[in-house]
């Protein structure tokens, strides 16, 4: 299996610094202070590890669905992941999974259990698991 790579730069001090981040693939993005922990324009780490868990869930929940019998045409998933000062520091504390999945002859109450499945099966839910509290809504299409 390959192994994923991105890098990040940071200059100067905590609250007055910048920092930039980037992947091979051209994605890349600058985020400052304000950007991570108050509502200032820029992007941070927290959407980066959000659009991790939606992809990842939205990729993994196609297959629990396939292998269900309940082949997907549209999975829409979208993570909020939620950054909070915890004593002297900052920690990720929640991460919660929106899911609109259009399936032929779905269920909501297969829906929903697939969905739970996936949350803890889908490797970056593994990542977060013990960490930080995930969450899962889904709702069909």
């Amino acid at each position: 299996m390959p192994t994923r790579s991105a890098s990040a730069t940071w200059s100067g001090g905590l609250k007055g610094g910048t920092g930039s981040f980037s992947i091979p693939n051209g994605l890349s993005g600058a985020y400052n202070f304000g950007s991570r922990f108050q509502d200032e324009a820029g992007s941070n780490p927290e959407e980066l590890l959000a659009a991790a868990e939606a992809a990842c869930f939205s990729m993994a929940l196609s297959g629990a669905l396939e292998k269900n019998g309940s082949v997907a045409t549209r999975i829409d998933s979208t993570a909020k992941c939620t950054v909070e000062k915890v004593g002297d520091g900052f920690s990720i504390t929640t991460m919660a999974l929106e899911v609109r999945v259009s399936a032929p002859g779905l269920d909501q109450a297969t829906l929903d259990k697939l969905a739970n499945d996936t949350k803890s099966g889908c490797p970056v839910s593994k990542a977060l698991a013990g960490n930080v509290q995930l969450s899962v809504r889904a709702t069909l299409a």
